[in-house]
């Protein structure tokens, strides 16, 4: 079975060490960003990716797998787990891809409350080391 080009892309983009070159290559200009601990979505290339860089300082220890993917044309889900101080977490991206194959929605949920509960912390303090 043929993987999605985005797709693809992406698990390249995770297995090469999360370049922000190689991101912003595969985001679209008007990309949307949904957080599962910021209630308004994010809006533009640029705050998607402020928050995918900071997630990938904070799912990036060595823990994160993707377990499952479905692809239904352009839109994909990848269930991932990893362990963040002590606590599994289990999630989703969801991901739709616009015509020209770059990222047109990301939106992360995560599973159990206490893991949400970290990631808030965790992402956090990422967002904050890069603005400050």
């Amino acid at each position: 079975m043929a993987t999605h080009p985005g797709l693809a892309r992406w698990h390249a983009y995770m297995d090469g060490g999360s370049d922000p070159a190689v991101l912003a290559e595969m985001l679209a200009d008007d990309a949307v960003f949904h957080s599962p601990v910021v209630h308004t979505p994010q809006a533009g290339k640029a705050k998607v990716m402020a928050y995918l860089g900071a997630a990938s300082g904070v799912f990036g220890n060595g823990t994160f797998e993707y377990v499952r993917e479905i692809v239904d044309g352009d839109n994909v889900m990848l269930e991932f787990t990893c362990e963040m101080d002590g606590i599994r977490v289990n999630g989703i991206d969801l991901i739709r891809f616009n015509a020209d194959g770059k990222i047109q929605d990301f939106k992360v949920m995560v599973r159990p409350l206490k893991a949400i509960n970290k990631v808030w912390d965790l992402m956090a303090a990422q967002l904050q080391a890069a603005q400050g």
